[in-house]
């Protein structure tokens, strides 16, 4: 009896998982420049857009569980990226803000996605079908969580 089901090239979840470990590699050798990781990076990039928020908004942002974003925030505010502070109006919860460092990495960093881009777009990819890729990957995400409707998986 055939398993077509469980063959590895009939997943949708596996090209977007290999798509996701490859394209994080890609942005290693120009996170390794900041001295940061790839889900540092995405703190980073939540707190450039809204700096002074909670853990579980970025958390919530980045849909992880907070006891997987809290040891990173531990680390990042070792490096002196970030502060942690407990909010004056509600203590338990605990504010997240940049420094003055944390603020200037936002410029190193304004040119990897530009680079990263560049270089798919070389590819057999253009830059217009990356953008509706990752128009149909939101769409996705957001049915996954439950936010448009049936997930389609």
């Amino acid at each position: 009896m055939e398993y077509e089901q469980l063959k590895l090239s009939n997943q949708i979840c596996f090209p977007i998982y290999a798509a996701s470990r490859l394209i994080t590699r890609e942005y290693q050798p120009h996170l390794e420049k900041l001295g940061i990781t790839y889900p540092q990076y995405l703190v980073l990039m939540v707190l450039w857009e809204e700096d002074g928020i909670t853990v579980n908004d970025i958390a919530g942002k980045l849909i992880l569980n907070t006891n997987t974003v809290t040891p990173l925030l531990k680390r990042m505010e070792a490096m002196g990226v970030i502060t942690r502070k407990r909010s004056d109006k509600d203590e338990r919860k605990v504010l997240i803000n940049l420094t003055g460092k944390g603020k200037a990495m936002r410029e190193q960093a304004a040119d990897i996605p530009l680079q990263l881009m560049g270089a798919l777009q070389n590819s057999v990819i253009n830059l217009d079908e990356l953008m509706v890729m990752r128009n149909y990957l939101n769409l996705l995400v957001r049915s996954l969580k439950g936010k448009g409707g049936a997930p389609l998986l």
